[in-house]
């Protein structure tokens, strides 16, 4: 007779707890592709300088006029390059430079931070800081430029529209001031008329580099290299040993011998 076969009892199963869901990476947000930094906190009032303090006097043009002279005087005596040449030579300058940072300064002296394709035209930027701004002053005009000396970098202008950032000279990095057409946002009290998104990621301006630390550091350093060398000569003066008196006439008496025989040699010859 074949036996039937038991059936297994059923395992005890316990259910699992849910897993947090891991946002993939296209879900995650992006970080910031700008930075907005603070005004500098300075207890110094800064005034408010009138467009004709950016007007160049007559000594100022007689400088630029100088070195365009020698700049086209080195231009003139280079020697000839070839199309080939020229292009290698852009080529390595966007290789070397495939970025470029731009800081546009506000008149509360904060700065919007943005690198671009060293490829794009200046349009990029005004597009850029165009977005950033309240929705209520969007529509208001403004134009950046760069000062000393004052150079407008306008869209409307064919010489600065159809030229790369690299091309403009902007490469790697360039400060860009802002000024809008309504002069009321021109104030140094006013704060920048920035989106919401843009001040909610406000930091603090990097410190500068001190380079008096470095200074004082080689000087110090300098100082006491002298004042080893001092102390060391002075020991080596008081470890000198002293010649005994009886060498010392012995060395007197050589010098009178030698003087004489001199003297005598030189009667002789006049005899």
């Amino acid at each position: 007779m074949s036996s039937t076969p038991e059936p297994k009892p059923a395992s005890a199963t316990t259910p699992e707890a849910p897993q947090p869901a891991v946002p993939s990476a296209a879900e995650q947000p992006a970080p910031p592709t700008f930075r907005y930094y603070r005004p500098p906190q300075s207890t110094t009032e800064r005034k408010e300088l009138p467009d004709s303090y950016f007007q160049p006097s007559a000594a100022d043009l007689k400088a630029a006029q100088a070195s365009l002279s020698a700049r086209t005087q080195a231009l003139v005596n280079a020697p000839l390059r070839t199309q080939a040449m020229r292009e290698a030579e852009e080529k390595a300058k966007r290789a070397r430079w495939p970025t470029t940072t731009i800081r546009v300064k506000f008149s509360d002296r904060s700065q919007l931070e943005k690198s671009f394709p060293s490829t794009d035209k200046i349009r990029s930027v005004y597009a850029f800081v165009r977005g950033s701004l309240r929705e209520d002053v969007k529509p208001i005009k403004f134009v950046l430029y760069q000062t000393p000396p004052k150079r407008e970098l306008k869209v409307s202008d064919p010489n600065v529209r159809d030229l790369s950032l690299m091309e403009l000279q902007l490469a790697p990095s360039s400060v860009l001031l802002l000024r809008f057409e309504d002069d009321s946002l021109n104030h140094t009290d006013v704060p920048a008329p920035l989106n919401e998104s843009i001040l909610a990621q406000a930091e603090d301006l990097p410190a500068p580099p001190n380079f008096d630390s470095d200074t004082t550091t080689s000087s110090s350093t300098a100082s006491t290299n002298a004042s080893t060398a001092g102390t060391g000569s002075s020991s080596n003066r008081g470890t000198e040993k002293k010649i005994p008196k009886w060498l010392k006439l012995g060395q007197k008496n050589k010098h009178v011998r030698a003087r004489t025989a001199m003297y005598h040699v030189s009667c002789t010859i006049v005899d």
